[in-house]
This record gives C-alpha cells, sequence and structure tokens, in this order.
C-alpha cells in the first residue's frame, strides 16, 4: 500500500502520483471499501487539486462506517465544504485544525496553494483591495499579507491602506490573418461534413 511519508521538502512528493495510487487502492481495496487514511488522503488531494466534483463524489461514496470512526474525514470534508462556498475565512479556520502525520503534507500544500489561488483571484478581480480584506483572503496577519503583496511586485499605499495588485501577464492567443481563420473554418466544416 501507497502511504504518504512525511518529507522534510514539499516539492519531493508527486501529489499526481500519490492520488493515482491511492485511486488504485480504493478499487483494489477488499470488499470495496478502503481504510480512513486512504479516504482522508484522497479526499485531501481532490482538496489540493481544486477538483471539487471527484471530492464530493468521494465524500458520497465513503461509507458511513468509515465517516463516524474517522473524525478526521469530516474535518477534512468541512475543509471542502468551505472551499465549495469559496468561504476564504472559513477555508483558513477549517484548516487550523490538528492533522494526523498522514494528512498533515498535504493540508500545508493545500493552505499554500488556497493563499495562491487567492492573490491569482485578487490580481484578476481588483485595481486595489483593502488591505485588511487582502489580509482575510489570504489568510494571515496584516503585516503578512502586505509583505506577500509587496513580494509579488504589488505597491501598498500606507496612507489610504491599499494594495494595488500588478495584473498577471495574459498570454494571448496569435492573432490568424483572415485568409488562416478562413482556412481553419474550412478545415472544420469539410470534417464535420466527412
Amino acid at each position: 500500500m501507497v502511504y504518504l511519508k512525511m518529507a522534510k521538502d514539499n516539492q519531493n512528493v508527486d501529489y499526481k502520483k500519490l492520488q493515482a495510487d491511492l485511486e488504485q487502492q480504493e478499487l483494489e481495496s477488499a470488499g470495496g471499501v478502503a481504510s480512513a487514511q486512504v479516504y482522508n488522503q484522497l479526499l485531501a488531494l481532490y482538496l489540493l487539486h481544486n477538483d471539487m466534483c471527484n471530492a464530493k463524489f468521494l465524500w458520497k461514496r465513503i461509507p458511513q462506517t468509515v465517516k463516524s470512526a474517522s473524525p478526521e474525514t469530516l474535518q477534512i470534508w468541512a475543509v471542502g465544504q468551505k472551499l465549495w462556498l469559496r468561504d476564504y475565512p472559513g477555508i483558513y479556520e477549517a484548516l487550523k485544525k490538528e492533522w494526523s502525520e498522514n494528512t498533515t503534507q498535504i493540508m500545508e500544500a493545500l493552505k499554500a496553494a488556497t493563499r495562491e489561488r487567492a492573490k491569482t483571484l485578487v490580481s484578476k478581480a481588483y485595481s486595489s483591495i483593502d488591505a485588511e480584506d487582502f489580509a482575510v483572503f489570504m489568510g494571515m496577519p496584516l503585516t503578512e499579507a502586505i509583505q506577500a503583496a509587496i513580494q509579488e511586485g504589488w505597491t501598498y499605499d500606507s496612507s489610504t491602506k491599499y494594495i494595488k495588485p500588478k495584473k498577471p501577464v495574459s498570454v494571448k492567443d496569435p492573432e490568424l490573418l483572415s485568409e488562416q481563420q478562413l482556412s481553419v473554418l474550412t478545415d472544420y466544416v469539410s470534417f464535420l461534413e466527412a
């Protein structure tokens, strides 16, 4: 059986491979019921990868006996519910729980990934944001949030207490010339008619 061994460095863990291994374990488990540890890690990994649909389906197929025997399963799902609702303060509050050795590293990676998603959301949606609101989105104290913004190259105005995020560099699709567009469209239509 494959279980996550605690590593000092999160970069040494291939979470996608671990997820595939756990999915395989679930499929091959005796009687169709895997251990609580497999379910907990798999649920946490779905949340880490922002795969909310698979997380929800996994939650529905986890047997009630496993849910009632493992309080950690309920705690992980509480994080999932907050992620589903995009309740950022609630997400960080739910992540403050004490996790087992098998899920601690995944939940720490989930916290970091949630902060990255929040930062991306703010950079795309706001031209300026109150520093306290940004701190709530990031789930960190105000001074740490301001430092995180400055490290991103964003500007902080101490007089207004607003942070001005840099817009992310958007990758534009190469523009096709009208003749190229017509050629591509012709190829599609020809394919559909064939």
